[in-house]
């Protein structure tokens, strides 16, 4: 009888004991819940480059600027893989440029984007990001750390990894933008579209508006009569943008138009009223390199950062820098 007894409390000692057992691992594990994630950081990268910001000369590790460079230059809510190729085409742009800016021989590099590659510093970007901050921070932090060292190279050279923001169907080829044929820099299929801000774009001027802009940057150009007889043939590059236009007489490179009226880019058509010029404009830049949404959409499709980089830099490998 004691000892159906005694086993009978021992089996209710156990059965009030689980619960508590389960409630406290329970409460353990919304502890562990609640507990912020380790911040990731950045590795040395054993390069220090001088940076001239606001006029002022700072040294930084090469992979804390790279931060500051991919989170200016790409939206941190891009994939991933996209981030990644980013970070890699800026390390190597940096290290190709540093040291040979003529506009700046005290410093490696600017933060004057139309100079060398726009950047931001960690709390200005995450001023700019408000609630998303935490989460844009760490998918910057380990696009570059993700790819630390990593380069692009071409028959072992740093190559000038230019990029820019959106295309049409195809980038451009160098040689139609710069004049110099670059064997890496050739125009390849780009498959960004409609979901791109400002894909397409529309400038309008007045007649009057069109000569005054247009004689203070061509003055040997003639604009009489109506709009429709100012402009003559236009040849198209094998990117699909404008290669030349002649404007009043003058012929003038896509490039130039794009400067002088100040379009998004050089892949534009003309249309025209008795008073009034329209330039339809498709995409955001110079179109030579890697195009910054066309590896998002690429990256969205499945395709890793070193696919993306080999498909708009052609003929390269991604390795580790040996300079």
């Amino acid at each position: 009888m004691k000892k159906v007894v005694a086993v009978a409390l021992l089996l209710a000692l156990v059965l009030f004991l689980i619960p508590l057992g389960v409630r406290q691992e329970r409460k353990t594990q919304e502890k562990n819940t609640d507990q912020p994630d380790q911040a990731l950081t950045l590795p040395d990268s054993g390069r220090t480059l001088t940076i001239l910001v606001d006029g002022q000369v700072q040294e930084m590790d090469l992979n804390q600027y790279l931060w500051g460079v991919v989170a200016a230059e790409m939206p941190a809510s891009f994939e991933e893989e996209a981030l990644k190729a980013q970070a890699v085409a800026a390390r190597t742009y940096s290290l190709h440029k540093a040291g040979n800016a003529a506009n700046h021989p005290e410093a490696d590099l600017c933060t004057n984007y139309a100079c060398c590659q726009a950047w931001i510093s960690r709390e200005k970007a995450q001023a700019n990001w408000g609630e998303n901050a935490a989460a844009y921070t760490d998918k910057i932090t380990h696009a570059v750390a993700e790819t630390n060292n990593q380069v692009i190279l071409y028959e072992g050279q740093l190559i000038s990894a230019v990029f820019h923001s959106s295309s049409g169907e195809t980038t451009q080829d160098a040689v139609a933008v710069w004049g110099n044929s670059v064997p890496y820099l050739q125009s390849v299929e780009s498959p960004e579209g409609e979901e791109v801000p400002n894909f397409h774009s529309q400038v309008t001027f007045t007649a009057q508006e069109f000569k005054d802009t247009y004689l203070a940057a061509q003055p040997d150009g003639v604009l009489e009569g109506e709009p429709a007889g100012w402009f003559g043939e236009i040849t198209l590059t094998n990117g699909g943008s404008v290669g030349t236009i002649v404007i009043g007489g003058v012929t003038v490179t896509g490039v130039q138009a794009r400067q002088i009226f100040g379009l998004r880019s050089a892949a534009f058509t003309v249309e025209t009223t008795a008073d009034s010029v329209t330039f339809q404009v498709t995409g955001f830049g110079h179109g030579v390199g890697m195009s910054q949404y066309g590896a998002n959409a690429m990256a969205a499709d499945g395709s890793t950062y070193t696919e993306i980089l080999q498909h708009y830099y052609t003929g390269v490998t991604v390795e580790e820098y040996a300079g």
